[in-house]
């Protein structure tokens, strides 16, 4: 089938496996001093390992590819954890050190105890919620009115589901923080996609964002961002992708002062 995968370069790739805690599948490994995708099956598209590469080995290309497996996952990653340690008899001593556990998540914290690097992290599990409650009253705090999983833009697809049809929120990563109304007065019926225009590489975000347009039928977008001038980037790139979609999209700008009152009207 045709669809979305990683592929690294490996002239650029040095082997520094900074790529691999961030699949939660395990289906990268370094061999031969080098990064390499396992299995096709095993990779879920959605680019968590981009971000980690400090080369920039590392691409989300289209092409045909064994449909995602989620059953081969979790075998992988059964057959690749690193057995726990026997518990000591009561009153004895481990005479050895314990055996050694790959970095990864820290258990309680989406991690398995002994899972290999990235193994059984949900960071980047694509899913979709439930509809949420009817919007309170002003003034009452309501449910969380987010709709989908996951939520930053460089791990969201263009064919992510939950963007069909849908109303989409670009927002700069400290809107949500700073704006008290955010749930209800900006989220609220929208899908979600957060990011930071000042700390992030957004070369990325302009080709997705036109992508996403290109490939679904967004009914509005809107983009948040801080009055800080580094936050304008979004707001371009927005710009940029709604003229090159060549669709007629309605187009909102919110901005939010750093002390968390809208400045836009």
């Amino acid at each position: 089938m045709l669809r979305e995968v990683v592929r690294i370069d490996e002239e650029l790739c040095d082997g520094c496996g900074d790529c691999v805690p961030a699949c939660a599948e395990g289906a990268l490994q370094i061999i031969d001093g080098k990064a390499r995708l396992v299995a096709d099956n095993l990779c879920d598209g959605l680019g968590a390992c981009l971000g980690l590469c400090p080369r920039g080995a590392i691409i989300i290309e289209r092409r045909e590819a064994d449909e995602f497996d989620e059953a081969a996952v979790e075998e992988h990653l059964q057959r690749t954890a690193v057995p726990e340690a026997p518990a000591p008899a009561h009153g004895g001593h481990h005479s050895a050190a314990p055996p050694h556990r790959p970095a990864g998540p820290p258990d309680g914290f989406g991690g398995r105890p002994g899972m290999p690097h990235g193994g059984g992290c949900p960071s980047a599990r694509m899913t979709s919620f439930a509809a949420p409650a009817p919007v309170p009253a002003p003034g009452k705090a309501g449910p969380s009115q987010l709709r989908q999983w996951p939520v930053q833009f460089h791990l969201v697809p263009p064919t992510a589901p939950f963007l069909q049809d849908a109303d989409l929120l670009l927002a700069a990563d400290c809107v949500p923080f700073s704006y008290p109304d955010f749930h209800q007065g900006l989220l609220a019926g929208k899908a979600l996609l957060v990011g930071c225009p000042k700390l992030d590489d957004t070369r990325p975000y302009a080709d997705k964002l036109l992508a996403i347009l290109q490939h679904n039928d967004i009914r509005r977008l809107t983009v948040a961002v801080m009055e800080v001038p580094c936050c304008s980037g979004f707001v371009h790139l927005a710009r940029q992708a709604v003229a090159a979609s060549g669709k007629d999209i309605p187009f909102e700008v919110v901005v939010v002062g750093i002390r968390g009152n809208r400045l836009d009207g």
